[in-house]
């Protein structure tokens, strides 16, 4: 059996631009899918639309997460966006856009997401299908990983690894401890099916009312600890720690030159940038220096 492959974004209107160009890199350099999904707020899909095509559609998030989890304006910023629930203190819009992809990776038809922030921009060819290799998916894991978190962060990584733990009823953290987190990454559909009826058994709530009932969240790490310590399934996953996409977390806004540098440290297996959106370096620039047009 060949595993279908999804590419799918959690994006907003914040992110429009960024989002156009990497839509713009896929339609260039990105093969080996069948269709690229990008989920965004309700109130957001008609923006998003525009980004539509053959392969290419827009999915509202209320097509995906409970009735009870609503957006509003945070009254203290009218300019962000904070997500109600009865079950919890409110959530951040990059706490739902996790739940986004958690719920699409288990509704979608095929076989394999492969998630993409909409600050990544692709700069070579790439095959989606290097996640797959026979019935097995790759699934990325660097061992001891937590060890490496900047001591700054590190409190931070902990709190997201003893909520997965909770979450899939582990002991709180495997020392030394891996870590899962990264840019261009890809799941199993029906693992992450069998995540969210763990989450549900162990939680005795439905897994969507769990998720949401805590703001220290990592889909990604969910995820690892789920396959690594829960499935059981060593043939259904190859856990690498290829890092395909070079980041650029945090910093002041990067100018042309620093671009060019940074495009010129780019590891050989690297396909594509991902310029974090609150650097705010500029998408115009961004769209010049990797050759993607005006």
């Amino acid at each position: 059996m060949t595993l279908s492959i999804a590419l799918v974004t959690s994006s907003y209107r914040g992110d429009w631009e960024r989002c156009r160009i990497l839509c713009e890199s896929l339609d260039r350099f990105v093969t080996g899918h069948s269709v690229h999904y990008i989920l965004v707020e309700e109130g957001d899909v008609a923006l998003f639309r525009a980004l539509e095509g053959p392969r290419r559609r827009v999915v509202s998030e209320r097509d995906l997460l409970p009735v009870w989890l609503r957006p509003i304006s945070d009254p203290f910023d009218r300019g962000r966006r904070l997500w109600l629930s009865p079950f919890g203190l409110p959530l951040r819009g990059w706490h739902v856009q996790q739940l986004r992809r958690i719920a699409m990776g288990a509704a979608m038809e095929e076989d394999v997401l492969v998630s993409l922030d909409s600050d990544v921009v692709f700069v070579k060819p790439f095959d989606a299908g290097h996640f797959v290799s026979g019935d097995a998916v790759r699934f990325y894991r660097r061992a001891e990983g937590m060890a490496h978190v900047e001591p700054e962060r590190r409190a931070e990584h902990a709190r997201w690894s003893q909520r997965a733990a909770a979450l899939l009823g582990l002991a709180p953290d495997p020392i030394p401890a891996p870590t899962y987190i990264n840019t261009l990454i890809a799941w199993r559909r029906d693992t992450v099916r069998a995540m969210l009826e763990r989450i549900r058994t162990v939680m005795r709530r439905p897994a969507m009312i769990a998720l949401a009932g805590s703001r220290a969240l990592s889909e990604c790490t969910i995820y690892g600890r789920f396959v690594d310590e829960v499935e059981g399934r060593p043939e259904r996953h190859i856990a690498t720690d290829e890092r395909l996409c070079a980041v650029y977390w945090d910093g002041p806004p990067l100018d042309e030159a620093g671009l060019l540098a940074f495009l010129a440290e780019m590891a050989p297996e690297q396909v594509a940038l991902g310029l974090q959106s609150f650097t705010g370096t500029d998408p115009g620039l961004i769209r010049r220096v990797v050759g993607l047009g005006a």
